[in-house]
């Protein structure tokens, strides 16, 4: 039996650490600057010897069932989006990174490509749709791609492309750079898409746009106590 008093998912079942040291090290590693070799060496400090490529393996087995585990209790998002791509490296190949604000901060999709196109903007914004409710207004910058799918896509909705009015998306891209920093280097896309998705959603969740962790005293206990909930969840 797990400390929640629930038996312990067969999400875990073949694990030889508990689900509390596991979610512990992803959640490190998805909040923090941190690399899977720090996480490491913190685990070590409290007693607990993994290797980083263990680590490494939590994160990419996990965070998608966090993910997914936590869907239902996530807030709608509003109805102004603010849209743009940003890049990073893969495997020392360029990838563009597609994501979506909206008013209240929350991110609402991201999506890794291989090109910067209209067939990548449109399947950024046709997955966002499949999910969200449609926004009223968009707000991209005037690259060419974004500028045809929004209108297709989206054709009632007020499409903003004045200048200065996508800092707010643009600042956000900021928060995921220096995240990846510490890193030294992405390697695949799969692993890529992981990490950035997991980003969002750690941001998400200490930005209080799920109902998860929100019986804490503190905001900055809501993620623990959020990755305490969905540890019984998955």
């Amino acid at each position: 039996m797990s400390r929640h008093g629930r038996s312990e998912s067969a999400a875990f079942a073949g694990y030889r650490f508990p689900p509390e040291v596991i979610l512990l090290a992803v959640r490190w590693y998805l909040r923090y600057g941190l690399s899977y070799r720090d996480v490491e060496e913190l685990l070590a400090e409290r007693g607990v010897l993994v290797d980083h490529v263990t680590v490494y393996r939590w994160v990419q087995r996990f965070t998608p069932l966090l993910i997914d585990a936590a869907r239902p209790c996530r807030h709608s998002v509003g109805d102004r989006w603010f849209a743009d791509e940003t890049y990073v490296k893969v495997a020392g190949v360029w990838r563009y990174v597609y994501r979506a604000v909206d008013q209240h901060g929350q991110v609402i999709d991201v999506y890794v490509s291989k090109r910067r196109n209209i067939a990548a903007a449109r399947k950024f914004f046709e997955s966002a749709l499949a999910v969200h409710r449609r926004p009223a207004e968009v707000t991209t910058d005037l690259a060419a791609p974004l500028l045809r799918v929004v209108d297709e896509l989206i054709p009632e909705a007020i499409h903003d492309t004045e200048q200065y009015a996508n800092n707010r998306i643009e600042w956000d891209h900021g928060r995921l750079k220096a995240r990846l920093r510490p890193m030294r280097g992405l390697r695949t896309d799969r692993t890529a898409s992981t990490l950035i998705r997991g980003h969002a959603f750690v941001q998400n969740l200490r930005r209080g746009h799920y109902e998860l962790g929100v019986e804490v005293d503190h905001a900055r206990l809501r993620l623990a106590a959020a990755f305490d909930e969905l540890a019984v969840a998955i």
